[in-house]
């Protein structure tokens, strides 16, 4: 069987890579990287290590890649002969990869059963894969292809190995898949299918993604630098668990989570952000600062949630008000949103941005 994998970086080899390869697949990892792409055309291989204390090592092996932008004979060769197609490039890439896809699926040959997820860490992203593909193939059949939905979970730190291609990633990982859209027998080992998708996808963007800002954005206000640093003041654990303790009851009423079955989560999210081997850079899990405040993720769809429903919210409205002074101007987001918040100021910001009510703005700006 054969895998084609958008995207080399760290989570690709990482994670989803590794998930592959050892459930058989030839995978060629496809990207614009051409120090990364050269190195998995001259070694063939690569070392994941786990980072926590004695950590085994595996090497993956079998592997190759092709330039997306160079080898353009190449790559449609390997999308014809793929079982399988999965992206790790980041949601705002999904678009570029619909262009590259669509022409070799509308003019496929073979009716054997082909998946292609979008292992992003955005909601329903291979619904927009989808909906890009299907814009581009001006209603060509594409026959018994599947586009299931996923959730991804893999800590994977900023790093720098002695080779190009070996990765550090935690111990943790959880894929889940849709059942009802995959389409054939064959499916991964390592991976959980269910039917309904959204309780997980949610479940983890308002505990590992919203746990995560929250270190990450009150952590720097604290002096803070790195995630580490962060999980050792319990007074950014205290408030971890303040927000997350609200994101619970966002998650018990909306899905069927027993609020003791969330605590036992929280726990374990939390001894992962302790792993002293995962230290990230706080500039690094805060960056992207106009997406987390945007009405659907990790930070403003559970406040409002609450607020609605007149259930504590102050952590969150803390986390709001702890985003909007990040200080990082190497992210372009947070440069654009400085911008925004001295054109039309706070109010306006998060009434436009964030699609936030008038009342629920003063709240925030009176939270700290």
């Amino acid at each position: 069987m054969k895998a084609v994998h958008f995207g080399a970086g760290n989570i690709g080899r990482g994670f989803i890579g590794k998930v592959l390869h050892d459930n058989g697949y030839e995978v060629t990892f496809a990207d614009v990287n051409a120090e990364i792409i050269d190195a998995l055309n001259r070694d063939h291989e690569y070392t994941v290590h786990i980072s926590e204390e004695d950590g085994a090592s595996y090497r993956i092996k079998g592997v190759d890649g092709i330039h997306t932008a160079n080898d353009a004979d190449q790559l449609a060769e390997a999308i014809s002969e793929a079982d399988l197609i999965t992206t790790a490039v980041g949601v705002n890439i999904l678009p570029i990869i619909a262009r590259t896809l669509a022409p070799h699926l509308a003019n496929r040959t073979t009716d054997r059963p082909l998946n292609i997820i979008a292992c992003e860490n955005a909601v329903l992203a291979t619904d927009t894969l989808k909906a890009a593909i299907l814009a581009e193939v001006d209603g060509a059949s594409l026959s018994n292809i599947g586009f299931p939905n996923s959730a991804v979970d893999r800590i994977v730190p900023i790093q720098k190995n002695d080779n190009i291609l070996d990765v550090k990633v935690e111990p943790f990982y959880e894929w889940v898949i849709e059942s009802d859209s995959w389409v054939g027998e064959d499916k991964l080992d390592g991976v959980n299918y269910v039917e309904n998708l959204m309780p997980y996808i949610e479940r983890k963007l308002f505990t590992v993604n919203t746990g995560h800002a929250a270190i990450a954005y009150y952590g720097k206000t604290l002096g803070y630098t790195t995630v580490s640093e962060a999980m050792d003041d319990e007074k950014v654990v205290a408030y971890l668990r303040q927000v997350l303790g609200e994101t619970t009851r966002y998650l018990t009423e909306n899905y069927d989570f027993m609020e003791e079955q969330q605590k036992q989560y929280i726990e374990k999210i939390i001894a992962r952000f302790r792993n002293p081997y995962l230290s990230d850079d706080l500039d690094r899990v805060g960056r992207g600062v106009l997406r987390k405040l945007s009405p659907n993720d990790r930070i403003i769809k559970p406040l409002v949630y609450l607020h609605e429903n007149n259930m504590d919210h102050g952590a969150l409205s803390k986390l709001v008000m702890f985003a909007l002074q990040f200080d990082n101007s190497d992210d372009p987001e947070q440069v654009e949103m400085n911008g925004r918040i001295e054109s039309a100021g706070t109010d306006g910001f998060l009434a436009e941005h964030s699609k936030l009510d008038s009342k629920l703005i003063e709240e925030i700006k009176s939270s700290i």
